[in-house]
């Protein structure tokens, strides 16, 4: 049973990275078949640019999930290394956000369009709220560690348990 975390998260990643191969190919090749055989006539040199340039993404975190992912092993099957988690928090999260908006982007405009791109400026407005909301829980951490969180904003240092107590009209403190 030696290395039985490495193996289990060989396993899981070998298995994640099957199916996002599976899946991204499914959805260009949805794109590929609809947009040069069934809708033909209603494709530009435009359609075309569009898709590769708004994919480049989607292939870039692929090849960046892939890399860093994909474990080694030795030729008689041990595990050499297990590739780092691809369903931890932080960076790789976001990467598979933008991952899976990118293919929905591909699917709808394969169905609908070119005017379903416009959907991939999603990604830009979601960086910059994501970009925000660490910041200002950043910035909260800050300030609890520099000790201007509750106690100072209350004025007195009261507890959680004083207040709930004065609430209900039970032991009232009397300060003289």
């Amino acid at each position: 049973m030696a290395q039985k975390a490495a193996k289990q998260q060989a396993t899981r990643n070998s298995a994640i990275l099957k199916r996002t191969h599976l899946t991204s190919l499914a959805i260009n090749l949805l794109f590929a078949i609809l947009r040069f055989l069934v809708f033909r006539a209603s494709c530009t040199r435009s359609t075309y640019l569009l898709y590769f340039f708004l994919s480049s993404p989607a292939f870039a975190i692929e090849f960046w999930l892939e890399k860093i992912g994909r474990p080694t092993t030795t030729p008689n099957g041990e595990v050499k290394r297990s590739g780092e988690d691809l369903e931890a928090k932080g960076l790789t999260e976001y990467l598979w956000d933008v991952l899976y908006w990118s293919w929905g982007c591909i699917a709808v405009a394969s169905l609908v369009g070119d005017r379903a791109w416009w959907l991939w400026g999603v990604i830009p407005l979601y960086s910059v709220w994501l970009a925000y909301t660490t910041f200002g829980g950043m910035r909260q951490t800050m300030a609890g560690m520099a000790g201007q969180d509750g106690a100072a904003a209350d004025g007195g240092g009261t507890s959680n348990r004083q207040k709930k107590l004065e609430k209900r009209g039970g032991q009232r403190m009397q300060y003289r």
